[in-house]
């Protein structure tokens, strides 16, 4: 790999790809049959380090987790102590990234160890070794894949060994006469060698020709540039003009040319494109066969272009089965990984709550659900929510709306009797004009109703719990001023005439009731102007829905404004309980404590449901407080008194209340 640094070997050209291709290689075998937690082992080389090195850096890049990492000592005890830390480890597969001698020694030390079902990858230094194969008991030591430097037969070579012996045993003497006879420019490729005759010509062609087409290639990619400095055609060179080596070295570096059908060209490193094949030892044949189980190329840079492993052809030691080599067995899905120890390979599976996910990009850690989808606990993968509100076609909307729509027709009812029996002391006794400000602001609190369905609006938000606090508001501020004008008349008027008549010449229930509203429209603008009701998705409620609903904003505006109403309502509450020994025409005690009961009880209700529960129909209790109230007022207050004005003439006439008066005078009288 050092020889790719340019820094250091500026002029370095090779045939035989870089070591840094072979760990890619490596590293994509470990990865095809998911082998994550291994061995390396070593030599004290240059070679083997660099390899080694290379191979840490990428196995922790891939998640792949060195449990043993060694250089093979000397001596078979100190070799056979290391494979028993080996099996100890539970290590499945040993990546062998050596040279020469130790790996011999380690192979034979496993063979006497019997190590069991392990798979050995092997670099391309051993993994055609011609004797390792040859040891008695090599197939027991498990499986044996290897990463080798692609070769090629050199066409013709075996037929030119062969007859160069065959002349030379010939005709050796007429040979070497016409050699020797012969000029320098006329001398063949068979030159002077009379030892080359002694060794026979398969101890030539048997010899490992792993490299023999990287050598050719060389000395041809030499003669290529050699060829294009010297500007040589079919016939003759230009040999007038002095060669210099970096003119071969550049024209070196720009060569892209076919031999024999495979591209020859070199990068930026000098390195050509690496071209490795996949090589299985059977160890089922006798002897020990090489078969070519897959390929990994790459055409040019760091790009992987093919990477093939035909595992069909591999029979796996033992079991028959691809050997399992996991830190920890793999969580199932819906299970993250919390590693323990040093090595991430090593971890406990816990459960990904509701709400998250795991995503095999980060088995680590559990991904929270964006927020339109939901996953329940022990999820792999999010799902769509629906999406929930109460809409105009629910049944309980429908029913909502015909009673709204029925009250406000009431309410018109009621404004339409008062009209035209606006000079009776009934309407006058219930407030006068002050009823028909009353039943406007109930009617149009009606009409609200129709805010609180449908898909939720900024302007439906304002429109459903604001509006009703003005306008009941208003109401309750009716109510009370009437409840104590009549004790004013009975019971103030005589002890403090002043202040009574201050009342009266002001209008001073007028100012009471604008001041109250004018303070709640104050407050139910900051509200607003701080954070109104606004719509917004409950993601949390219900798991799978996305609740579509107005939220109230400033809870402690929203709180505000429900106290005042409340004071009002005790305010008013306690001017009835007050009046309640008034005359019986006069007396609202009953009808006023009746409305506000109605009133408390719907919205601690509506109030504890809102805290307590969450989901779509919490719109739906809303509305039915809103109802509930405003009912309340037009059953309680109003009915009464348009059934005695359309049932009861008889009590609805100035005699009548004058009796009333007389009657309750007499009364205080006697006590």
């Amino acid at each position: 790999m050092q020889l790719s640094d340019k820094a250091r070997f500026p002029s370095f050209i090779r045939t035989i790809p870089s070591d840094k291709k072979q760990v890619d290689g490596i590293v994509l075998l470990l990865l095809k049959f998911n082998w994550r937690w291994i061995a390396l082992l070593g030599t004290d080389d240059d070679y083997s380090q660099d390899g080694i090195k290379a191979l840490n850096e990428q196995t922790r890049e891939h998640g792949i987790c060195v449990a043993y990492e060694n250089t093979i000592p000397q001596g078979s005890s100190a070799v056979g102590h290391m494979l028993r830390n080996i099996v100890y480890l539970n290590v499945k597969v040993v990546v062998v990234f050596a040279t020469g001698q130790p790996v011999t020694d380690l192979m034979r030390q496993a063979i006497a160890s019997n190590v069991g079902d392990i798979v050995w990858v092997a670099s391309e230094a051993w993994s055609l070794s011609q004797s390792i194969p040859k040891m008695p008991g090599i197939s027991s030591v498990g499986t044996i894949l290897g990463m080798a430097v692609k070769g090629m037969a050199l066409s013709g070579f075996d037929q030119f060994i062969q007859s160069t012996r065959n002349s030379w045993n010939g005709s050796f003497q007429k040979k070497s006469s016409a050699f020797l006879g012969a000029t320098s420019n006329q001398r063949s490729c068979n030159q002077h060698c009379p030892q080359c005759s002694e060794i026979p010509a398969s101890a030539v062609q048997d010899f490992d020709s792993t490299f023999s087409f990287s050598v050719y290639s060389a000395v041809y990619a030499v003669a290529q540039a050699l060829h294009r400095v010297l500007k040589c055609d079919k016939k003759i060179c230009n040999r007038s003009e002095p060669v210099v080596p970096h003119q071969i070295l550049q024209k070196m570096k720009e060569e892209n040319f076919t031999l024999n059908g495979r591209t020859i060209s070199f990068d930026k490193n000098g390195d050509p494109p690496p071209q490795y094949e996949i090589v299985f030892w059977d160890t089922t044949s006798q002897p020990v066969s090489f078969k070519t189980v897959g390929s990994y190329a790459s055409d040019s840079g760091d790009s992987v272009t093919r990477f093939v492993v035909r595992e069909e052809d591999i029979k796996w030691h033992a079991s028959g089965q691809i050997p399992v080599a996991l830190g920890s067995k793999d969580c199932i899905p819906g299970f993250k990984k919390t590693p323990y120890g040093i090595h991430t390979c090593c971890f406990n599976c816990e459960p990904c709550t509701a709400g998250t996910f795991v995503n095999q990009s980060d088995p680590y850690n559990c991904q929270p659900c964006p927020e339109d989808e939901w996953s329940d606990d022990e999820s792999a993968f999010c799902q769509k929510r629906t999406l929930e509100y109460l809409d105009y076609d629910d049944h309980f909307s429908i029913g909502l709306l015909v009673c709204a729509g029925l009250m406000c027709t009431v309410s018109v009812a009621v404004a339409i009797v008062f009209a035209v029996h606006h000079d009776t002391p009934m309407v006058k006794s219930a407030g006068g004009k002050m009823c028909f400000f009353m039943l406007g602001c109930l009617g149009v609190s009606c009409l609200s109703i129709g805010c609180f369905f449908g898909v939720p609006t900024t302007w439906k938000c304002i429109l459903r719990n604001p509006v009703f606090a003005v306008l009941f508001t208003a109401c309750l501020c009716c109510l009370s001023v009437r409840t104590f004008q009549v004790i004013c008349v009975f019971k103030i008027a005589a002890k403090m005439p002043k202040v009574y008549e201050f009342w009266v010449k002001k209008n001073g229930q007028w100012m009471f009731v604008t001041a109250a509203v004018g303070l709640q429209i104050f407050m139910c603008g900051l509200w607003v102007g701080i954070e109104g009701p606004h719509p917004f998705n409950d993601t949390q409620a219900v798991r799978g829905q996305i609740i579509y609903d107005c939220g109230m904003g400033n809870m402690f505006a929203f709180t505000a404004v429900i106290a005042f109403v409340g004071l009002l309502s005790v305010l008013c509450f306690a001017f009835s309980y007050f009046g309640k020994d008034l005359p019986k025409d006069y007396n609202e005690a009953k009808y006023v404590t009746y409305s506000l009961l109605v009133f408390f009880f719907t919205w601690v209700a509506y109030l504890t449901a809102y805290v307590v529960y969450s989901g779509k129909y919490i719109p739906l209790i809303n509305a039915i407080s809103v109802l509930a109230s405003l009912a309340s007022i037009l059953v309680g207050y109003f009915i009464p008194k348009c059934y005695v004005i359309l049932f009861k003439p008889e009590y609805n006439t100035t005699a009548h209340f004058q009796t009333c008066i007389q009657n309750y005078t007499k009364t205080i009288s006697s006590k």
